[in-house]
């Protein structure tokens, strides 16, 4: 297992720990856990075995989630660059932005939140219900999650869930074992409701995002700046009407991931002078790459692919990296992939490709020597650039 996947089941673990703190889930932790610690008995194996129960309930629902996403993986890729795809997502990501600002959500029938079950079916089937009850709050950021994970191999997309899953039955299983938790958790108030709108901002921010693939860049800015001067004035407003200290520092913390989206997205900030100077590849100029007579640098990248716009605003611009380019006298090429290409797509399977982001490094003979795909460190980079040879 590499490290950055390493690194992404440990936070897949963590956001799904956070999907308890969404005002769905987080009232009705201590109803949940006293009815399974009532049904399952007092004895401490007993416990243990309805945490077990417990998580194997969250997984139920969380696994053919992931399966179901790794089995469009080859299709997802694809659609991405249709504009009818782009502008069907960018509605739905509005619409759900509108529902958390307003606090409607997806209705969970009532048999489902009724459903009980025997001595140790009901740890299994809470796991599955408290799952199911996160999706009003939680749903469309599962959205985002489906899009962003679709950059990793099936296999990984899978375990990205499953870990989703564990991590958000985590804190009932601890509560489960050590029942004496109980009385320490967070209650719900108003800074809940704050930190379900902010939400709709890091919802709407990712579809702008999506959106910057259907207009003119200049278009791209002026959303950019109505996005954040909105979401100020939500803050400022939020934290002047607050009358506890909790509801008046949620605003403003829980703004700091839509902070991070547009940071990453909207290119309103001046570039690094020291970044990569890349030179765009054409499918006309693929048979040129074995005429260069220099080792490569070919990055595949797309507008809606986020994780590489990560990578440009931290990997690409370290001045490691641009010092072992230099260095090596390598040629830095970019293959933009926002819109169908055949042949693009084609080389792109030809260096072990299977999602973006991707790079793969060539030696002077246009022969491909190593690869990095998903998100990587810059240190990794610099060691594949230098173990060029001439």
């Amino acid at each position: 297992m590499d490290i950055s996947l390493i690194l992404e089941v440990l936070l897949a673990v963590g956001a799904g720990m956070l999907l308890n703190l969404t005002p769905c889930v987080l009232p009705v932790i201590p109803i949940k856990v006293r009815t399974i610690l009532r049904a399952a008995g007092a004895k401490p194996a007993t416990r243990a075995l309805s945490a077990g129960l417990f998580a194997a309930g969250s997984l139920l629902f969380f696994t053919p989630l992931g399966l179901a996403t790794a089995l469009l993986h080859l299709q997802w890729g694809v659609l991405f660059q249709s504009r009818a795809v782009l502008i069907g997502l960018v509605i739905i990501l509005l619409v759900m932005a509108v529902m958390n600002f307003t606090g409607r959500s997806l209705p969970i029938p009532p048999i489902i939140a009724r459903m009980g079950g025997g001595r140790f079916a009901e740890p299994l089937v809470s796991g599955l219900v408290s799952a199911l009850l996160s999706t009003p709050c939680t749903g469309p950021l599962l959205g985002g999650i489906l899009v962003f994970a679709l950059t990793r191999p099936t296999v990984d997309i899978v375990m990205i869930f499953i870990a989703i899953g564990l991590g958000m039955a985590l804190p009932y299983a601890i509560l489960l074992l050590k029942p004496g938790l109980l009385d320490r958790l967070p209650r719900g108030g108003a800074w809940t409701d704050i930190v379900r709108q902010s939400f709709g901002w890091l919802l709407a921010g990712a579809a702008i995002f999506f959106a910057q693939s259907l207009f003119p860049a200049s278009v791209d800015k002026a959303l950019w700046f109505a996005f954040l001067a909105g979401m100020m004035l939500w803050v400022l407003a939020t934290s002047l009407r607050a009358t506890d200290r909790a509801s008046r520092w949620a605003a403003p913390l829980s703004s700091l991931p839509a902070l991070a989206l547009v940071y990453l997205s909207a290119g309103i900030w001046p570039v690094p002078s020291q970044g990569i100077p890349w030179q765009p590849l054409e499918a006309t100029q693929i048979a040129e790459i074995v005429n260069l007579h220099r080792p490569a640098l070919v990055e595949f990248t797309a507008q809606w692919c986020l994780n590489c716009r990560f990578l440009e605003q931290t990997v690409y611009g370290d001045a490691r990296v641009v010092q072992a380019l230099r260095t090596r006298g390598v040629v830095p090429l970019q293959v933009d992939l926002t819109r169908p290409n055949p042949e693009l797509q084609s080389l792109l399977a030809a260096y072990g490709g299977a999602g973006l982001p991707f790079v793969a490094i060539l030696n002077p003979h246009g022969r491909e020597i190593g690869h990095l795909s998903g998100l990587f460190s810059a240190d990794a980079l610099v060691r594949g650039l230098n173990a060029i040879q001439p």
